[in-house]
Protein backbone atom coordinates (compact mmCIF):
# COMPACT_ATOMS: atom_id res chain seq x y z
CA UNK A 1 0.00 0.00 0.00
CA UNK A 2 1.54 3.30 -1.09
CA UNK A 3 1.44 6.54 0.86
CA UNK A 4 -0.94 7.94 -1.74
CA UNK A 5 -3.34 5.07 -1.20
CA UNK A 6 -3.26 5.66 2.54
CA UNK A 7 -3.92 9.40 2.22
CA UNK A 8 -6.04 9.91 -0.90
CA UNK A 9 -9.70 8.79 -1.02
CA UNK A 10 -9.57 8.81 -4.84
CA UNK A 11 -7.50 5.91 -6.22
CA UNK A 12 -9.64 4.09 -8.76
CA UNK A 13 -13.26 3.95 -9.74
CA UNK A 14 -13.71 0.18 -9.51
CA UNK A 15 -16.02 -0.23 -12.48
CA UNK A 16 -14.94 -3.83 -12.86
CA UNK A 17 -12.47 -6.21 -11.26
CA UNK A 18 -9.93 -6.97 -12.56
CA UNK A 19 -9.45 -3.78 -14.57
CA UNK A 20 -8.75 -4.14 -18.28
CA UNK A 21 -5.17 -3.00 -17.72
CA UNK A 22 -4.64 -6.38 -16.03
CA UNK A 23 -5.77 -8.23 -19.17
CA UNK A 24 -3.15 -9.76 -21.44
CA UNK A 25 -3.03 -11.47 -24.83
CA UNK A 26 -4.38 -15.03 -24.64
CA UNK A 27 -1.80 -16.87 -26.69
CA UNK A 28 -3.89 -20.05 -26.85
CA UNK A 29 -6.91 -18.09 -28.19
CA UNK A 30 -9.47 -20.35 -26.47
CA UNK A 31 -12.58 -21.14 -28.47
CA UNK A 32 -15.73 -19.46 -27.16
CA UNK A 33 -17.62 -22.73 -27.51
CA UNK A 34 -15.31 -24.39 -24.98
CA UNK A 35 -15.37 -21.36 -22.65
CA UNK A 36 -19.16 -21.35 -22.44
CA UNK A 37 -19.81 -25.11 -22.59
CA UNK A 38 -20.10 -25.60 -18.82
CA UNK A 39 -21.50 -22.16 -17.91
CA UNK A 40 -24.99 -21.46 -16.65
CA UNK A 41 -26.81 -19.83 -19.57
CA UNK A 42 -30.23 -19.43 -17.95
CA UNK A 43 -29.87 -15.74 -16.95
CA UNK A 44 -27.19 -14.08 -19.05
CA UNK A 45 -26.48 -10.36 -19.27
CA UNK A 46 -26.01 -8.79 -22.70
CA UNK A 47 -23.95 -5.65 -23.34
CA UNK A 48 -23.49 -3.98 -26.73
CA UNK A 49 -20.71 -1.41 -26.99
CA UNK A 50 -20.81 1.55 -29.40
CA UNK A 51 -17.40 3.32 -29.40
CA UNK A 52 -18.43 6.67 -30.90
CA UNK A 53 -19.11 10.10 -29.39
CA UNK A 54 -19.83 13.51 -30.92
CA UNK A 55 -17.18 14.98 -28.60
CA UNK A 56 -14.77 13.48 -26.10
CA UNK A 57 -15.10 15.03 -22.65
CA UNK A 58 -11.89 16.19 -21.01
CA UNK A 59 -12.16 13.64 -18.19
CA UNK A 60 -13.11 10.66 -20.36
CA UNK A 61 -10.81 7.62 -20.48
CA UNK A 62 -13.43 5.30 -21.95
CA UNK A 63 -12.88 3.36 -25.13
CA UNK A 64 -14.41 5.75 -27.66
CA UNK A 65 -13.49 7.93 -30.61
CA UNK A 66 -14.76 11.32 -31.77
CA UNK A 67 -17.03 11.10 -34.77
CA UNK A 68 -17.04 8.47 -37.50
CA UNK A 69 -16.00 8.80 -41.14
CA UNK A 70 -18.66 8.00 -43.72
CA UNK A 71 -19.56 4.33 -43.59
CA UNK A 72 -17.76 3.51 -40.34
CA UNK A 73 -20.87 3.11 -38.16
CA UNK A 74 -22.41 0.83 -40.78
CA UNK A 75 -19.23 -1.22 -41.00
CA UNK A 76 -19.10 -1.39 -37.20
CA UNK A 77 -22.67 -2.72 -37.06
CA UNK A 78 -21.77 -5.25 -39.75
CA UNK A 79 -18.93 -6.49 -37.52
CA UNK A 80 -21.21 -6.47 -34.48
CA UNK A 81 -23.66 -8.65 -36.41
CA UNK A 82 -20.86 -11.07 -37.37
CA UNK A 83 -19.72 -11.23 -33.78
CA UNK A 84 -23.26 -11.84 -32.52
CA UNK A 85 -23.64 -14.74 -34.93
CA UNK A 86 -20.37 -16.31 -33.81
CA UNK A 87 -21.13 -15.86 -30.12
CA UNK A 88 -24.67 -17.19 -30.38
CA UNK A 89 -23.37 -20.25 -32.22
CA UNK A 90 -20.73 -20.75 -29.51
CA UNK A 91 -23.42 -20.72 -26.80
CA UNK A 92 -24.94 -23.78 -28.44
CA UNK A 93 -28.44 -25.22 -28.28
CA UNK A 94 -27.94 -28.11 -25.87
CA UNK A 95 -29.66 -26.10 -23.13
CA UNK A 96 -31.91 -23.02 -23.12
CA UNK A 97 -30.10 -19.70 -23.56
CA UNK A 98 -31.90 -16.81 -21.87
CA UNK A 99 -30.94 -13.18 -21.38
CA UNK A 100 -32.14 -11.55 -18.17
CA UNK A 101 -30.80 -8.00 -18.74
CA UNK A 102 -29.43 -5.92 -21.59
CA UNK A 103 -27.53 -2.65 -21.89
CA UNK A 104 -26.20 -0.46 -24.70
CA UNK A 105 -23.17 1.58 -23.70
CA UNK A 106 -20.13 3.24 -25.10
CA UNK A 107 -19.12 5.76 -26.11
CA UNK A 108 -22.57 7.04 -26.84
CA UNK A 109 -25.02 4.52 -28.32
CA UNK A 110 -27.30 7.36 -29.41
CA UNK A 111 -24.49 8.62 -31.66
CA UNK A 112 -26.10 6.12 -34.04
CA UNK A 113 -28.99 7.33 -36.18
CA UNK A 114 -32.53 6.18 -35.44
CA UNK A 115 -32.30 3.61 -38.25
CA UNK A 116 -28.97 2.36 -36.91
CA UNK A 117 -30.46 2.05 -33.41
CA UNK A 118 -33.20 -0.12 -34.93
CA UNK A 119 -30.50 -2.31 -36.40
CA UNK A 120 -28.65 -2.43 -33.06
CA UNK A 121 -31.83 -3.71 -31.40
CA UNK A 122 -32.27 -6.25 -34.20
CA UNK A 123 -28.75 -7.57 -33.55
CA UNK A 124 -29.59 -8.01 -29.87
CA UNK A 125 -32.92 -9.68 -30.58
CA UNK A 126 -32.45 -11.60 -33.81
CA UNK A 127 -28.72 -12.17 -33.58
CA UNK A 128 -28.51 -13.05 -29.89
CA UNK A 129 -32.09 -14.02 -29.00
CA UNK A 130 -32.66 -11.38 -26.31
CA UNK A 131 -36.29 -10.29 -25.91
CA UNK A 132 -35.70 -6.59 -25.28
CA UNK A 133 -39.34 -5.84 -24.48
CA UNK A 134 -39.43 -8.49 -21.77
CA UNK A 135 -36.23 -7.64 -19.84
CA UNK A 136 -34.66 -4.49 -18.35
CA UNK A 137 -32.82 -2.56 -21.07
CA UNK A 138 -30.55 0.34 -20.11
CA UNK A 139 -29.18 2.78 -22.71
CA UNK A 140 -26.63 5.57 -22.32
CA UNK A 141 -27.17 8.89 -24.09
CA UNK A 142 -25.93 12.46 -24.29
CA UNK A 143 -28.05 15.63 -24.46
CA UNK A 144 -27.00 16.37 -28.04
CA UNK A 145 -27.96 12.89 -29.31
CA UNK A 146 -31.19 12.44 -27.31
CA UNK A 147 -33.27 13.45 -30.30
CA UNK A 148 -36.97 12.70 -30.65
CA UNK A 149 -36.53 10.13 -33.43
CA UNK A 150 -33.85 8.20 -31.55
CA UNK A 151 -35.82 8.26 -28.30
CA UNK A 152 -38.91 7.00 -30.12
CA UNK A 153 -36.97 3.98 -31.38
CA UNK A 154 -35.57 3.21 -27.93
CA UNK A 155 -38.96 3.52 -26.24
CA UNK A 156 -40.69 1.35 -28.85
CA UNK A 157 -38.00 -1.34 -28.62
CA UNK A 158 -38.39 -1.73 -24.86
CA UNK A 159 -35.88 0.58 -23.17
CA UNK A 160 -36.67 0.74 -19.47
CA UNK A 161 -33.82 3.05 -18.38
CA UNK A 162 -32.08 5.94 -20.09
CA UNK A 163 -28.89 7.32 -18.57
CA UNK A 164 -28.04 10.89 -19.56
CA UNK A 165 -24.53 12.21 -19.02
CA UNK A 166 -24.97 15.88 -18.07
CA UNK A 167 -22.13 16.33 -15.53
CA UNK A 168 -23.05 19.96 -14.75
CA UNK A 169 -25.96 22.31 -15.42
CA UNK A 170 -23.55 25.25 -15.12
CA UNK A 171 -22.25 26.16 -18.58
CA UNK A 172 -18.89 27.41 -17.30
CA UNK A 173 -18.31 24.17 -15.38
CA UNK A 174 -19.20 22.11 -18.43
CA UNK A 175 -16.60 24.07 -20.41
CA UNK A 176 -14.03 23.55 -17.62
CA UNK A 177 -14.61 19.78 -17.93
CA UNK A 178 -14.14 20.09 -21.71
CA UNK A 179 -17.77 19.20 -22.28
CA UNK A 180 -19.18 21.93 -24.52
CA UNK A 181 -22.91 22.18 -23.98
CA UNK A 182 -25.54 24.78 -23.14
CA UNK A 183 -28.00 24.36 -20.32
CA UNK A 184 -30.89 25.24 -22.63
CA UNK A 185 -30.00 22.28 -24.83
CA UNK A 186 -29.70 20.00 -21.79
CA UNK A 187 -33.14 21.04 -20.53
CA UNK A 188 -34.63 20.49 -23.99
CA UNK A 189 -33.17 16.98 -24.10
CA UNK A 190 -34.61 16.20 -20.67
CA UNK A 191 -38.02 17.40 -21.81
CA UNK A 192 -37.89 15.09 -24.83
CA UNK A 193 -36.91 12.15 -22.62
CA UNK A 194 -39.76 12.81 -20.21
CA UNK A 195 -42.15 12.89 -23.18
CA UNK A 196 -41.27 9.27 -23.97
CA UNK A 197 -42.53 6.14 -22.24
CA UNK A 198 -39.11 5.23 -20.83
CA UNK A 199 -39.85 4.67 -17.11
CA UNK A 200 -36.44 5.35 -15.52
CA UNK A 201 -34.31 8.43 -16.14
CA UNK A 202 -30.81 8.52 -14.69
CA UNK A 203 -28.78 11.73 -14.63
CA UNK A 204 -24.99 11.70 -14.22
CA UNK A 205 -23.36 14.63 -12.44
CA UNK A 206 -19.68 15.28 -11.62
CA UNK A 207 -18.15 17.03 -8.62
CA UNK A 208 -14.62 18.37 -8.29
CA UNK A 209 -14.63 20.48 -11.48
CA UNK A 210 -12.28 23.45 -11.51
CA UNK A 211 -14.13 26.47 -10.13
CA UNK A 212 -17.02 24.44 -8.72
CA UNK A 213 -18.31 25.50 -5.29
CA UNK A 214 -20.83 24.05 -2.88
CA UNK A 215 -23.28 26.68 -4.13
CA UNK A 216 -22.86 25.83 -7.83
CA UNK A 217 -22.91 22.12 -6.99
CA UNK A 218 -26.25 22.54 -5.24
CA UNK A 219 -27.56 24.50 -8.22
CA UNK A 220 -26.75 21.56 -10.48
CA UNK A 221 -28.32 19.12 -8.04
CA UNK A 222 -31.48 21.21 -7.82
CA UNK A 223 -31.65 21.57 -11.59
CA UNK A 224 -31.49 17.78 -11.87
CA UNK A 225 -34.04 17.26 -9.08
CA UNK A 226 -36.50 19.51 -10.90
CA UNK A 227 -36.90 16.67 -13.42
CA UNK A 228 -37.51 14.12 -10.65
CA UNK A 229 -35.09 11.56 -12.09
CA UNK A 230 -35.61 8.06 -10.79
CA UNK A 231 -31.84 7.76 -10.37
CA UNK A 232 -28.86 10.05 -9.97
CA UNK A 233 -25.19 9.12 -10.21
CA UNK A 234 -22.70 11.49 -8.55
CA UNK A 235 -19.17 10.97 -9.87
CA UNK A 236 -15.95 12.47 -8.52
CA UNK A 237 -13.87 14.03 -11.26
CA UNK A 238 -10.71 12.13 -12.16
CA UNK A 239 -7.90 13.33 -14.38
CA UNK A 240 -6.55 10.19 -16.01
CA UNK A 241 -3.45 9.78 -18.21
CA UNK A 242 -3.96 10.46 -21.93
CA UNK A 243 -7.29 12.28 -21.41
CA UNK A 244 -8.04 15.85 -22.50
CA UNK A 245 -7.73 17.33 -19.02
CA UNK A 246 -4.48 15.45 -18.44
CA UNK A 247 -2.90 17.27 -21.38
CA UNK A 248 -3.57 20.58 -19.64
CA UNK A 249 -2.52 19.49 -16.16
CA UNK A 250 0.44 21.43 -14.85
CA UNK A 251 1.45 19.25 -11.92
CA UNK A 252 2.84 15.74 -11.84
CA UNK A 253 0.98 12.63 -10.81
CA UNK A 254 0.31 12.25 -7.11
CA UNK A 255 -2.28 13.11 -4.48
CA UNK A 256 -3.64 16.64 -4.28
CA UNK A 257 -4.85 17.12 -0.68
CA UNK A 258 -6.78 20.32 -1.46
CA UNK A 259 -8.61 18.71 -4.38
CA UNK A 260 -9.28 15.56 -2.35
CA UNK A 261 -10.79 17.71 0.40
CA UNK A 262 -12.93 19.59 -2.13
CA UNK A 263 -14.28 16.40 -3.67
CA UNK A 264 -15.05 14.86 -0.27
CA UNK A 265 -16.80 18.03 0.81
CA UNK A 266 -18.91 18.15 -2.37
CA UNK A 267 -19.66 14.42 -2.14
CA UNK A 268 -21.02 14.79 1.38
CA UNK A 269 -23.04 17.86 0.44
CA UNK A 270 -24.51 16.04 -2.57
CA UNK A 271 -25.24 12.88 -0.62
CA UNK A 272 -27.00 14.76 2.17
CA UNK A 273 -28.97 16.87 -0.31
CA UNK A 274 -30.29 13.82 -2.16
CA UNK A 275 -31.10 11.94 1.04
CA UNK A 276 -33.09 14.96 2.22
CA UNK A 277 -35.03 14.93 -1.06
CA UNK A 278 -36.28 11.34 -0.80
CA UNK A 279 -33.46 9.41 -2.46
CA UNK A 280 -31.82 6.30 -1.04
CA UNK A 281 -28.10 5.66 -1.40
CA UNK A 282 -27.25 2.46 -3.28
CA UNK A 283 -23.48 3.00 -3.47
CA UNK A 284 -20.99 5.83 -3.26
CA UNK A 285 -22.20 7.00 -6.69
CA UNK A 286 -25.76 5.77 -7.11
CA UNK A 287 -28.89 7.28 -5.58
CA UNK A 288 -32.45 6.11 -6.31
CA UNK A 289 -35.70 7.93 -5.71
CA UNK A 290 -37.55 6.09 -2.96
CA UNK A 291 -40.67 5.60 -5.10
CA UNK A 292 -38.85 4.69 -8.33
CA UNK A 293 -39.89 1.50 -10.12
CA UNK A 294 -37.60 -1.43 -9.54
CA UNK A 295 -35.49 -2.48 -12.53
CA UNK A 296 -34.15 -5.77 -11.28
CA UNK A 297 -30.54 -6.16 -10.22
CA UNK A 298 -28.54 -2.92 -9.97
CA UNK A 299 -26.01 -4.19 -12.46
CA UNK A 300 -26.32 -1.78 -15.38
CA UNK A 301 -22.60 -2.16 -16.06
CA UNK A 302 -23.16 -5.91 -16.45
CA UNK A 303 -20.39 -7.01 -14.09
CA UNK A 304 -21.66 -10.45 -13.07
CA UNK A 305 -20.57 -13.83 -14.38
CA UNK A 306 -22.58 -14.89 -17.39
CA UNK A 307 -21.94 -11.61 -19.18
CA UNK A 308 -21.87 -11.47 -22.98
CA UNK A 309 -20.21 -8.36 -24.37
CA UNK A 310 -20.39 -7.49 -28.06
CA UNK A 311 -18.29 -4.74 -29.61
CA UNK A 312 -14.60 -3.88 -29.58
CA UNK A 313 -14.68 -2.28 -26.11
CA UNK A 314 -16.99 -4.79 -24.43
CA UNK A 315 -15.96 -7.39 -21.86
CA UNK A 316 -17.38 -10.86 -21.42
CA UNK A 317 -17.29 -12.88 -18.21
CA UNK A 318 -17.37 -16.57 -17.59
CA UNK A 319 -16.62 -17.99 -14.16
CA UNK A 320 -13.10 -18.85 -15.33
CA UNK A 321 -12.12 -16.12 -17.79
CA UNK A 322 -12.77 -12.42 -18.35
CA UNK A 323 -12.05 -11.50 -21.95
CA UNK A 324 -12.30 -8.66 -24.42
CA UNK A 325 -10.34 -7.08 -27.27
CA UNK A 326 -7.29 -4.86 -26.96
CA UNK A 327 -7.59 -1.78 -24.73
CA UNK A 328 -6.36 1.79 -25.21
CA UNK A 329 -7.11 5.35 -24.13
CA UNK A 330 -5.13 7.33 -26.70
CA UNK A 331 -7.18 8.37 -29.72
CA UNK A 332 -4.77 7.05 -32.37
CA UNK A 333 -4.64 3.61 -30.77
CA UNK A 334 -8.41 3.48 -30.30
CA UNK A 335 -8.97 4.26 -33.96
CA UNK A 336 -6.61 1.44 -34.91
CA UNK A 337 -8.43 -1.07 -32.69
CA UNK A 338 -11.81 -0.05 -34.14
CA UNK A 339 -10.44 -0.34 -37.69
CA UNK A 340 -9.16 -3.85 -36.88
CA UNK A 341 -12.52 -4.80 -35.36
CA UNK A 342 -14.60 -3.81 -38.38
CA UNK A 343 -12.45 -6.02 -40.65
CA UNK A 344 -12.46 -9.04 -38.32
CA UNK A 345 -14.14 -12.17 -39.61
CA UNK A 346 -13.14 -14.68 -36.89
CA UNK A 347 -15.04 -13.93 -33.67
CA UNK A 348 -15.03 -17.51 -32.42
CA UNK A 349 -12.06 -17.09 -30.06
CA UNK A 350 -11.12 -15.03 -27.02
CA UNK A 351 -8.13 -12.79 -27.76
CA UNK A 352 -7.31 -10.77 -24.61
CA UNK A 353 -8.28 -11.54 -21.04
CA UNK A 354 -7.60 -12.46 -17.43
CA UNK A 355 -8.01 -15.96 -16.06
CA UNK A 356 -9.98 -16.07 -12.81
CA UNK A 357 -8.86 -18.57 -10.21
CA UNK A 358 -11.06 -19.40 -7.18
CA UNK A 359 -9.26 -16.88 -4.96
CA UNK A 360 -9.79 -14.03 -7.44
CA UNK A 361 -13.45 -15.01 -7.76
CA UNK A 362 -13.85 -14.74 -3.99
CA UNK A 363 -12.05 -11.40 -3.93
CA UNK A 364 -14.19 -10.04 -6.75
CA UNK A 365 -17.42 -11.08 -5.03
CA UNK A 366 -16.32 -9.47 -1.76
CA UNK A 367 -15.18 -6.27 -3.45
CA UNK A 368 -18.26 -5.77 -5.59
CA UNK A 369 -20.60 -6.55 -2.68
CA UNK A 370 -18.87 -4.27 -0.18
CA UNK A 371 -18.99 -1.32 -2.57
CA UNK A 372 -22.80 -1.49 -2.52
CA UNK A 373 -24.57 0.17 0.39
CA UNK A 374 -26.41 -3.06 1.24
CA UNK A 375 -23.11 -4.89 1.71
CA UNK A 376 -22.50 -8.62 1.83
CA UNK A 377 -24.52 -11.26 3.72
CA UNK A 378 -21.91 -13.68 5.01
CA UNK A 379 -24.19 -16.70 4.56
CA UNK A 380 -24.56 -15.83 0.86
CA UNK A 381 -20.79 -15.82 0.47
CA UNK A 382 -20.47 -19.10 2.36
CA UNK A 383 -23.15 -20.74 0.24
CA UNK A 384 -21.29 -19.79 -2.92
CA UNK A 385 -17.70 -20.47 -1.89
CA UNK A 386 -17.86 -22.79 1.13
CA UNK A 387 -15.72 -20.45 3.24
CA UNK A 388 -16.26 -17.26 5.26
CA UNK A 389 -15.04 -13.80 4.14
CA UNK A 390 -13.19 -13.35 7.43
CA UNK A 391 -11.27 -16.60 6.84
CA UNK A 392 -10.32 -15.60 3.29
CA UNK A 393 -9.69 -11.87 3.78
CA UNK A 394 -9.27 -11.32 7.49
CA UNK A 395 -6.31 -8.94 7.21
CA UNK A 396 -8.06 -6.72 4.68
CA UNK A 397 -11.35 -6.64 6.58
CA UNK A 398 -9.69 -5.83 9.91
CA UNK A 399 -7.69 -3.06 8.21
CA UNK A 400 -10.88 -1.49 6.88
CA UNK A 401 -12.55 -1.79 10.28
CA UNK A 402 -9.54 -0.20 12.00
CA UNK A 403 -9.91 2.81 9.71
CA UNK A 404 -13.59 3.13 10.59
CA UNK A 405 -14.64 2.16 7.08
CA UNK A 406 -16.24 -1.22 7.88
CA UNK A 407 -18.68 -2.32 10.54
CA UNK A 408 -17.79 -5.37 12.65
CA UNK A 409 -15.81 -7.73 10.35
CA UNK A 410 -17.16 -10.70 12.34
CA UNK A 411 -20.82 -9.66 11.87
CA UNK A 412 -23.19 -11.85 9.83
CA UNK A 413 -23.64 -8.96 7.37
CA UNK A 414 -20.61 -6.95 6.20
CA UNK A 415 -21.27 -3.29 5.40
CA UNK A 416 -19.19 -0.21 4.83
CA UNK A 417 -19.84 2.62 7.26
CA UNK A 418 -20.97 5.97 5.80
CA UNK A 419 -17.34 7.06 5.91
CA UNK A 420 -16.34 3.81 4.23
CA UNK A 421 -18.80 4.46 1.40
CA UNK A 422 -17.33 7.95 1.04
CA UNK A 423 -13.92 6.31 0.60
CA UNK A 424 -15.11 3.58 -1.81
CA UNK A 425 -12.47 4.56 -4.36
CA UNK A 426 -9.79 3.74 -1.78
CA UNK A 427 -11.57 0.69 -0.34
CA UNK A 428 -11.80 -0.99 -3.75
CA UNK A 429 -8.10 -0.73 -4.65
CA UNK A 430 -7.20 -1.82 -1.11
CA UNK A 431 -8.85 -5.15 -1.94
CA UNK A 432 -7.03 -5.73 -5.24
CA UNK A 433 -4.89 -8.86 -5.23
CA UNK A 434 -1.09 -8.56 -5.53
CA UNK A 435 -1.29 -10.31 -8.90
CA UNK A 436 -3.81 -7.82 -10.29
CA UNK A 437 -1.85 -4.86 -8.93
CA UNK A 438 1.32 -6.17 -10.55
CA UNK A 439 -0.40 -6.68 -13.90
CA UNK A 440 -1.93 -3.20 -13.80
CA UNK A 441 1.42 -1.64 -12.87
CA UNK A 442 3.13 -3.44 -15.75
CA UNK A 443 0.57 -2.30 -18.32
CA UNK A 444 2.00 0.01 -20.98
CA UNK A 445 -0.39 2.91 -21.54
CA UNK A 446 -1.43 3.53 -25.09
Amino acid sequence: MTTAQLTSPYQHYVYAYPHKTAYRELRDRPALRSLWAAQDKSALALYLHIPFCEVRCGFCNLFTRIGAPDGLTGAYLDALERQAGAVREALGDSEPVRFATAAFGGGTPTFLTAAELERLCDIAEQGMGADLRAIPLSVEASPATATADRLAVLAERGTTRLSLGIQSFIDSEARAAVRPQRRADVEAALARIRDTAIPVLNIDLIYGIDGQTEQTWQRSLDAALAWRPEELYLYPLYVRPLTGLDRHRADAEGPDPAWDAQRLRLYRAGRDHLLAHGYTQQSMRMFRRADAPQQGADDYACQSDGMIGLGCGARSYTADLHYSFDYAVGMHEIRGIIDDYVTTTDFAHAEVGYRMDPHEARRRHLLQSLLQAEGLPVDEYQARFGTAPLDDFGAELHRLADRGWLTDPAAPHLRLTPEGLAHSDAVGPDLFSPAVRAAMAAYERK
